[in-house]
């Protein structure tokens, strides 16, 4: 590898730096009558008019993961699910409170990788009765355990304010600047993290 190369890094590194990034938007929960969807599409749909990124929505439960390492489960899910968080280069994770902390699903999947997380940016958007903010700071050790580094930005959703009896997502309109604040601060680290990938 010559001087140039070393300083200036890959043709193919440039390019990549160049493209647009992928963020995955992954819905946390799989149980029926879950919120997260909903939730979830309001994030892309805000990011999208952004055009600073391709983001996708990742719902776990179209992976069908069994729990790790449970004898005689179906894991034919588990190839896609690396694929797709492999092509990621950063996440905006929609996670919702369950007794204090994430759902076991969400842990679960996190668990099933290791490398396809690594050093990798991630926002949080959380709800629940108190925002979600428990849930939140349970995910946050998580994702450092997998060299994942989480932005300061969260938007933290009421059950009783953005929720109209608790199933119905309507957000109030300052949750739209907290949501594009995290987006920046995702963007902005995703790009760095690449040069170290």
């Amino acid at each position: 590898m010559g001087f140039l190369t070393k300083f200036f890094g890959t043709k193919q590194e440039e390019e990549k730096t160049m493209a647009k990034l992928n963020i995955g938007i992954i819905l946390g929960s799989t149980r029926e009558g879950r919120v997260s969807p909903q939730v979830g599409a309001w994030v892309k749909e805000l990011a999208d008019k952004r055009g600073d990124a391709n983001y996708t929505v990742i719902d776990i439960a179209d992976y069908k993961l069994p729990i790790l390492g449970e004898a005689g489960g179906d894991t034919s899910g588990a190839a896609q699910w690396s694929e797709i968080i492999a092509a990621q280069d950063g996440f905006v994770f929609i996670v919702q409170e369950y007794n204090h902390s994430i759902t076991a699903a969400l842990k679960n999947a996190l668990d099933y990788l290791r490398e396809e997380w690594n050093n990798k940016a991630a926002g949080i958007v959380s709800y629940g009765s108190v925002g979600g903010a428990r849930a939140a700071e349970h995910l946050r050790g998580i994702l450092g355990e997998l060299s994942v580094a989480d932005v300061r930005v969260h938007p933290a959703l009421s059950l009783f304010t953005d929720f109209e009896n608790g199933t119905e997502f309507k957000p109030k309109s300052v949750q739209e600047d907290s949501v594009n604040q995290m987006l920046d601060q995702v963007i902005l680290w995703s790009k760095g993290l690449f040069t170290i990938r």
